[in-house]
């Protein structure tokens, strides 16, 4: 019978870190597969052994073919953001974990760690990191090279996230293991100071030397701003002096609760202008991504500044929908905001890319795009929901209260037929 593969996790001290069955499993293992560095902690053992350096899927598919015995070795806890969770789903296996770097990162700060948000940056985009983390107390980072503590404090600050302070551990485990806490602008001044080259940064480069091999812990010790559902639309950076060119709050809450978002939708906003939609979008759908497109410049600028202030990292373009979309992943809600005068053309666009279950909210102010936008959905065999909303605040006078209308607006929502249900809600 073919022996199940033994995935093992390992740490920085080697095999005097791993428990006598674990080792007596190894040496007595006849292929010995893993990283470089984790293969050379063992450098008598005398079966074969395989380096694992990338092509991962190949050669966990070499290891499934194996008849002889197998020890995999993986970093930490090989199912925590390591190879082990993809070879546990193609290896007949056995998962022996180690201490995760994690784990040993919050017991040299001292701290509990059942309630820290836990992500990886390593090998991944910073992108969208802000609003993932926006307001949460303790954050686990795994890191690699670019996205390295002087990159991350540089990222955080950014978003104006200066109430965290940052505990960085390296090489844990090991012999040169170091950790220390450091304050944001204290890494990133450090980080450009050495990437200038001059001898200040020389100074500055001893500060951020740190091993490839570090865990990043960000500590929130302020309060973060804290913004519901509906931002009021002065919060907001508007071009001047035409200020007004935004989705009014009343209306943009009703729009983007049509939009049915999920925790990791994609989400579209066409013709952004201030990003209100865009921003209260991602603050919801944190693990999903949002992209935006406007063709004013000044609109765009304050769109980035507003997405700075409000902590979430949209991606945001310049161009004149539908030219631009092309390269977006495809979408699980869309907000059209303004069209450019080719509406037609972008529903039959919208509607093609929309990925099923997904919605499309429009807003119109005219009788004339209403009706345009309600014949172009009908023609691509979608369902169509309207409403009219008509909305008064309250102002004062003198020493009492009158209301003043906000202009009319039609709010469309639109859906594939095949996945409707009740009235308009989806099966997702």
């Amino acid at each position: 019978m073919k022996p199940k593969v033994k995935i093992i996790g390992i740490g920085d001290d080697g095999a005097a870190g791993l428990p006598p069955l674990y080792r007596e499993w190894i040496d007595s293992s006849e292929v010995l597969a893993g990283g470089e560095r984790h293969l050379a902690f063992f450098p008598d053992y005398e079966g074969e052994k395989r380096v694992i350096r990338s092509g991962i899927t190949e050669r966990i598919a070499e290891l499934a073919r194996e008849t002889r015995s197998v020890v995999l070795l993986a970093s930490g806890d090989p199912l925590f953001y390591g190879i082990g969770a993809y070879a546990a789903k193609k290896l007949d296996a056995e998962v022996y974990p180690a201490p995760s770097s994690i784990q040993l990162a919050f017991a040299r700060m001292g701290e509990s760690w059942q309630e820290a948000y836990l992500a990886s940056v390593h090998g991944r985009s910073l992108k969208g990191l802000a609003q993932r983390i926006d307001g949460r107390d303790k954050i686990a980072l795994l890191t690699d090279a670019a996205n390295d503590p002087p990159a991350i404090a540089r990222y955080l600050l950014s978003f104006g996230m200066t109430e965290y302070r940052m505990f960085v551990a390296e090489n844990l485990g090991g012999a040169e293991e170091r950790t220390g806490w450091y304050e944001l602008h204290e890494l990133a001044a450090a980080g450009a100071a050495a990437a200038a080259g001059s001898d200040a940064g020389e100074e500055a480069a001893a500060v951020v030397a740190f091993s490839p091999l570090n865990v990043v812990i960000l500590r929130r010790i302020g309060d973060s701003p804290r913004y519901g559902l509906g931002i009021d639309d002065e919060a907001f950076a508007q071009r001047k002096p035409d200020k007004g060119l935004i989705t009014k709050r009343e209306v943009r809450v009703l729009s983007i609760a049509n939009l049915g978002l999920r925790e990791d939708s994609v989400v579209w906003d066409i013709g952004t202008c201030t990003g209100s939609v865009a921003i209260e979008c991602g603050r919801i759908a944190r693990l999903g991504q949002v992209f935006a497109i406007e063709k004013n410049e000044a609109d765009l600028a304050n769109c980035l500044e507003n997405a700075a202030k409000f902590r979430v990292d949209l991606t945001a373009v310049r161009g004149k929908a539908p030219e631009g979309l092309g390269d977006w992943p495809d979408p699980d809600a869309v907000f059209v905001g303004g069209t450019g005068g080719e509406l037609r053309e972008l529903i039959r666009i919208l509607c093609a890319r929309l990925r099923p279950g997904g919605r499309i909210v429009l807003n119109a102010v005219t009788v004339e795009n209403l009706y345009e936008a309600k014949k172009a959905f009908e023609e691509e065999a979608y369902e169509v929901r309207i409403e009219l909303v008509q909305v008064s605040r309250s102002k004062p006078i003198l020493d009492m209260t009158r209301f003043e209308g906000l202009n009319p607006v039609y709010i469309i929502t639109a859906w594939r037929k095949e996945a409707a249900a009740g009235e308009g809600e989806s099966e997702r």
